[in-house]
């Protein structure tokens, strides 16, 4: 019974040890423009995420691209002294959540006011090897 829960706890250490997690909260840009750039980059390998992301025209894809990076250095100080390129390291999951939202009032004519919703988001980004 020992021996199984130890070699059960072994392998439980070793899929930690195979993927790294980074988030961003509070970002100023709507969860719907963030989506859409993180759609682009689910389940792909993370150097070509990063080349997606650097040409990206969309102002999300910087904060992302950030993201990412911080996701691999996660992943290097866990696992020190392996290689990213032998690793084959993937996109695993990205999530896009609602943040808080900022309330403002805009004037509107004939002495109404509108209502503006300044949007913000969550992002969770997991990296993970591939054959994990």
């Amino acid at each position: 019974m020992g021996a199984r829960k130890r070699q059960a706890a072994e392998a439980l250490k070793a899929a930690k040890n195979a993927i790294a997690i980074a988030k961003l909260n509070d970002c100023p840009t709507s969860p719907r423009k963030m989506r859409l750039v993180a759609d682009q980059i689910r389940g792909i390998e993370v150097e070509k995420a990063l080349a997606i992301l650097k040409y990206s025209p969309k102002e999300a894809s910087l904060r992302l691209e950030k993201l990412l990076l911080s996701a691999i250095a996660n992943w290097q100080a866990k696992n020190e002294g392996a290689n990213i390129e032998e690793a084959g390291l993937v996109v695993k999951e990205i999530s896009v959540d609602s943040g808080r939202m900022l309330k403002r009032i805009q004037a509107a004519p004939q002495g109404r006011a509108h209502r503006i919703r300044k949007r913000s988001n969550h992002v969770t980004l997991i990296v993970s090897s591939k054959e994990s």
